[in-house]
């Protein structure tokens, strides 16, 4: 085959040259450069050719410098004898510059940035020999970033269509030698045709373009008949082998906005209405154009702010011109937010989709975030989606994604069609769209290609020059046809190519997530941004679900809106370049202020609702006239037990005891600190004991004589914590823990030094806040050095070390904390973070050795092998995950846990925890400064499973919450202990507790199986509750659910289940 391809390959590419100098002039060798005051664009005196770089770039430093350029263009009369009157002219150029202004003769006509970074300037509609037009550029390098002229040419292009320019024609035999690859015989047809060129009359525009006619005749009649007839003979080619130039490219206008990134939110709002009123000129103009965006929070401002605006969006949807993609409330990050968050971005996003444009969104689009976890596909379509679209995989490190299209399948076994899309960001470029569609033939054996025009990331979507281009080549007979389209359509058409039975056409099924082979770092970076949304998270859970408890129990006001707003409020900081910590810092001043807000918003309405919730029991008699009632109210839906604080008056000459119900006095103790003893307060710590399910458990604190115990006993020598679980033994020189043994299972749960903080050198990436440098495990950096070390309590209830360690300039304070009836070892944490270009973890070598290890995701938990064989499992050297990550055998194992922590690593016997990072682009001081979080240790006999690490990981991050009400507090109807929901199965987790959307007479309970393991569901409590129906996300009825009936007696593996319940 070669051997007769490369003579007719060459002797296309040769024509393909010749034709493209005859209208083309590469510009770059002729730039100037000149020194000049920024706001001017005329050069200065003496300016300096440019030089080029090895890839034909002209390029300057980093660090917004300003560079200009110049050159005076001269029309010829003719390029290589090639006669040029009449023709039009464009100025193509292609940049990576922060700004990029444009003049021509003095004037500028237009500016760019770096997402807006190429264009194709109309310089003449008809030249004359001899034109001259005076070109200067005025570039701005990024600040992270070399700038660099990547592209300049001058098009020469005809106005007639019948007549099409040399580089037209070029071209079009680009496409042809495209569509041919893989059919070799055909090539040299297209050689022997070209060959026939006649270059002697090139000097003749007329004579020259009707032997080019000719060319194009003779190309339609040959290789299109020969091609059909080839195909239909040889019905047994493979699959892969069949390009159609009659393939159909389907086009839908699209601009990726994101709401902040390289730019404050503010400068969003601007984008958008820029980018909107952009795309609805242009559609008076083009007819054909179809366009799509997603994000209702971003139609919902735009609804708000500019009326006249939304009024004309809603107009176009109506006419079919206008989709509403995506459904969510914004493109969030997806690896690090909670089921419960997945949850609200759909019920939000849909319903305010349903509500202002008449019909939900059927397609998940999420082309830009970092990675996919895998219990999305029954997210989405309990949302109401029935496709899923991105091209993010794209962006892998390692691996090629193995699909275009496919089914996506969650653990739970939902499906949902899926697309790997073209890439976004992109104009028309005949060639390029060519090529993606042969490929995508080849890959999927589907003529169908969806191609998304339009300048992305900072908006701006089609442009005008793009319409004229696609018009243009739809009128050429080489050119697959070319019709807009929307993503629903065209998802509909190719899965029903899929469905017809003439078809044999399957798409694969993929059963894993969709992990990004890049990105890792945003699991760390920003850590304040991570703690901020884990806390929000569980503080909303707990201030909707005793909002609900106040309404039901003492007919108190549900504060709807106020938790819509905050819902929406976090939604909206979890886009996917805010919360992954990849912004600027002007988008965290704005973010953290809506944190506080939403954070202030739900602790109000939980104390509120906690204070309604306790006016309504009814306290028995007081063991002493002065004891204050102490409710501990328990959010979860399981017994457990913690230790809890309170805090009380710091009275001279009184202390202070715990009782339980009945008055009998139980074990508690004061926490000393200095500052304590000229405080009107201390705090006050107890065990509470078995708080029930969703319910709550009475205390009572009452002043005694007898000073009660506290952590001033004298200490042991060595650094020992002990209770009925753990024997823990810290290393006085290093600060590492020693040991760790398990008395119920008699073994030491270690295979080295514990809690080691490792710190590398993490550097040299352009990505900077995103990528974890790929090397960094050869750059260690010298061991955390213990500068301090004491106890700082010892009793019965509770043991707790302080060391103090320094890495660089950082200093990490930890506190290891070992609570009476608690098998998990805390380790709080306290760092004023000062590093740059360093990553720290926690080590936790282990005498366990696990083939996989296990990791939390929404919803549901994941297995990956901490062995890795293939490319693709050694790409995911780090990992996301929930609120823990477990090594165990079928007898043994040890999950490490987090309160706001995300990346993880793995080794057969070894699990690690990343808990920053310190990148310095795009904003230079994204972690310094201080950071609280706290992670544990948790020792168990059998499997994660049977340990119950789903629940403890849930019990570090949403502590039992402890009212102290006055003496004599107002008694009402409730009994002293109640338990107001109980799901009785170990597996099933509550996540939502609340009013319906639409009914607040009806209430919704959502839940999910935790364990891969089917579950029976009773509802048990004192409210008296019962299922009605079952629902999706959006809380509509399931159609044809065999669950949806008047009980729920089984729940199926990793279900996540939504309820209409009534008492």
């Amino acid at each position: 085959m070669t051997s007769f391809t490369s003579p007719a390959l060459e002797i296309i590419s040769e024509a393909i040259a010749k034709l493209r100098c005859c209208s083309q002039v590469d510009l770059q060798a002729n730039w100037l450069e000149s020194e000049n005051s920024v706001g001017t664009h005329r050069c200065a005196s003496l300016p300096t050719p440019c030089s080029l770089n090895n890839k034909g770039h002209i390029a300057w430093e980093k660090g917004k410098k300003v560079v200009w350029l110049q050159q005076k263009l001269v029309v010829p009369p003719q390029l290589h004898d090639y006669p040029l009157v009449g023709l039009s002219l464009r100025l193509a150029l292609t940049w990576w510059a922060e700004l990029a202004q444009i003049y021509v003769n003095d004037e500028l006509v237009q500016e760019g940035d770096l997402f807006d970074c190429a264009t194709r300037i109309l310089l003449s509609p008809s030249v004359t020999p001899g034109e001259e037009f005076n070109l200067s550029l005025r570039l701005v390098s990024p600040n992270h970033d070399d700038g660099a002229l990547v592209r300049s040419l001058c098009l020469y292009e005809s106005n007639d269509p019948e007549d099409p320019e040399p580089g037209f024609v070029a071209d079009e035999l680009a496409v042809i030698q495209k569509y041919l690859d893989f059919t070799p015989e055909q090539l040299s047809t297209l050689a022997a045709s070209v060959a026939h060129i006649d270059w002697s009359v090139v000097s003749d525009r007329s004579i020259f373009g009707r032997s080019l006619q000719t060319l194009r005749q003779n190309l339609q009649s040959k290789i299109h008949v020969a091609l059909e007839a080839h195909q239909r003979r040889d019905v047994a080619l493979e699959a892969h082998q069949r390009c159609n130039p009659n393939s159909k490219i389907y086009l839908l206008g699209h601009a990726h906005l994101d709401l902040a990134w390289l730019w404050a939110v503010s400068e969003t709002w601007e984008a958008a209405q820029r980018t909107f009123t952009s795309v609805l000129h242009l559609q008076k103009a083009f007819p054909e154009l179809t366009f799509c965006h997603s994000t209702p929070a971003l139609y919902a401002w735009i609804e708000q702010h500019r009326p006249d605006l939304f009024t004309a969006i809603q107009q176009q949807v109506k006419t079919g011109r206008w989709e509403i993609v995506g459904g969510l409330w914004v493109e969030p990050e997806l690896n690090t937010v909670s089921g419960e968050s997945i949850v609200r971005q759909l019920l939000y996003g849909q319903r305010y989709v349903q509500a202002k444009f008449g019909q939900i969104s059927s397609v998940a689009w999420l082309p830009d975030s970092f990675g996919f976890c895998a219990t999305l596909p029954q997210f989405l379509v309990l949302g109401g989606m029935e496709y899923f679209v991105t091209q993010k995989l794209r962006w892998n490190d390692t691996t090629q994604f193995p699909h275009e299209v496919f089914w996506w399948r969650s653990p739970d076994g939902t499906d949902i069609l899926s697309l790997m899309s073209a890439p976004i960001g992109e104009g028309i470029d005949p060639v390029k769209m060519a090529t993606y569609a042969c490929d995508w033939e080849a890959k999927t054996q589907l003529k169908q290609t969806l191609w998304l025009p339009g300048v992305g990331d900072h908006g701006g979507g089609p442009t005008r020059d793009m319409l004229e281009v696609a018009r243009r080549w739809q009128q050429s007979p080489f050119f697959p046809e070319l019709e807009f389209t929307t993503a629903e359509e065209y998802l509909q058409e190719i899965r029903n190519v899929e469905t017809l039975q003439a078809t044999s056409l399957h798409f694969p099924i993929w059963h894993d997530e969709l992990y990004l082979e890049f990105h890792r770092g945003c699991y760390t970076s920003h850590a304040d941004q991570k703690r901020f949304n884990r806390r929000c998270e569980d503080l909303l859970y707990q201030a909707e679900l005793f909002a609900t408890l106040a309404m039901l129990t003492a007919e108190a006001y549900y504060p709807k809106a106020e938790i819509e707003d905050a819902w929406k409020k976090v939604l909206f900081n979890q886009f996917h370049d805010i919360l992954p910590g990849s912004a600027i810092p002007e988008v965290y001043v704005d973010a953290n202020r809506e944190w506080k807000a939403a954070e202030q918003t739900a602790t109000a309405i939980l104390d509120r609702s906690l204070h309604a919730i306790a006016s309504q029991i009814n306290f028995p008699s007081p063991p002493h006239p002065d004891a204050q009632p102490i409710v501990v109210f328990n959010s979860l839906n399981w017994v457990r037990s913690q230790v809890v604080e309170i805090t009380v008056p710091n009275l001279q000459n009184t202390d202070w005891q715990i009782g339980d119900l009945t008055g009998n006095t139980i074990q508690s103790y004061l926490p000393e600190s200095i500052s304590d003893r000229e405080s009107s307060t201390r705090q006050i710590a107890f065990l509470a004991k078995d708080i029930p399910s969703v319910g709550y458990r009475i205390y009572w604190l009452c002043p005694c004589i007898d000073r009660m115990g506290s952590s001033s006993q004298t200490f042991s020598g060595d650094y020992i914590l002990e209770n009925e679980y753990l024997l823990v033994a810290v290393n006085s020189d290093t600060g590492d823990l020693s040991s760790v043994f398990d008395k119920i299972n008699q073994r030491e749960v270690l295979s080295g030094a514990g809690n080691q903080l490792q710190a590398f050198q993490d550097s040299g990436q352009y990505w900077d806040a995103w990528n974890i440098a790929p090397n960094y495990a050869i750059y260690p950096l010298p061991p955390a050095k213990l500068t301090h070390i004491q106890y700082r309590e010892q009793g019965q209830l509770r043991d707790r070390i302080q060391v103090i360690r320094k890495i660089g300039q950082s200093e990490f304070t930890q506190d290891y904390i070992l609570a009476a009836g608690s098998p998990i070892l805390k380790i709080k944490t306290r760092v004023d973070w000062q590093e740059r270009h360093v990553m720290v973890k926690a080590a936790f070598p282990l005498n366990v050795t696990a083939d996989y290890a296990n990791y939390e995701i929404p919803c549901g938990a994941i297995s990956r092998p901490t062995q890795p064989q293939t490319p693709a499992e050694k790409a995911k050297w780090e990992v996301p995950a929930l609120r823990w990550a477990d090594l165990s055998t079928d007898d043994y194992g040890v999950s490490l846990l987090n309160d706001c922590k995300y990346g993880y690593d793995s080794l057969p016997n070894q699990l690690r925890l990343t808990l920053l990072r310190s990148p310095v682009w795009p904003d230079p001081e994204a972690d310094r400064g201080l950071h609280e979080f706290t992670y544990a240790l948790y020792p168990h006999a059998g499997t994660w499973q049977q340990g119950n690490t789903v629940k403890h990981g849930y019990e570090l991050n949403i502590p039992l919450q402890a009212l102290l009400l006055p003496a004599r507090a107002t008694s009402g109807k409730m009994p002293a202990t109640a338990s107001f929901l109980n799901l009785s199965a170990d597996n099933l987790i509550a996540i939502a507790f609340k009013p319906s959307e639409d009914n607040p007479h009806e209430l919704i309970l959502r839940c999910y199986e935790c364990h891969g393991e089917s579950a029976e569901l009773d509802l048990q409590g004192d409210l008296n509750l019962s299922v009605v129906e079952c629902l999706d996300l959006l809380e509509r009825p399931l159609a044809n659910d065999p669950s949806s009936s008047q009980h729920v007696e089984t729940v199926l593996p990793w279900k996540i289940v939504t309820l209409k319940l009534k008492s």
